[in-house]
């Protein structure tokens, strides 16, 4: 799983934490946590705050890179929820694992996600997503 694309991307900021890194594009992040991290909810407001330094008021899109297994608190979903500029959510994994538990994470999240095995598969679907919603109303 190869994050970069064949299209020049640029880099914003990547921002190191104690439970992996997360890359801010233009109008998307990526994260990739540690093998064996939990994320919890006050790591999820880290991640949080960083959409609202960059993407506030904008759309974005969000691809989670599942190259090491770590926990989830499920009550993270709830908040993410509410990031209404929060247009698409990615998981890119291509362990078998990682989409049994993307079903039960959908259950959470309720809102549009999508599994991919390809980043450059989510990448398009994400850029399709925030491209779709900043279309005007007539």
């Amino acid at each position: 799983m190869n994050i970069d694309s064949p299209k020049k991307t640029i880099l914003v900021k990547e921002y190191g934490l104690d439970i992996g890194t997360v890359c801010v594009y233009d109008n998307y992040m990526v994260s990739t946590f540690d093998e064996g991290a939990t994320l919890t909810l006050e790591r999820a407001y880290q991640i949080i705050g960083i959409s609202e330094i960059h993407f506030r008021n904008r759309p974005f899109g969000y691809i989670s890179m599942r190259k090491n297994s770590y926990a989830i608190d499920p009550t993270v979903y709830t908040y993410l929820r509410g990031l209404k500029n929060l247009k698409a959510f990615a998981i890119v994994s291509k362990k078998e694992i990682d989409m049994h538990n993307f079903k039960i994470e959908k259950l959470f999240y309720k809102r549009k996600m999508e599994f991919f095995i390809e980043y450059d598969n989510a990448l398009a679907w994400v850029k399709k997503r925030i491209a779709y919603k900043k279309r005007p109303k007539k």
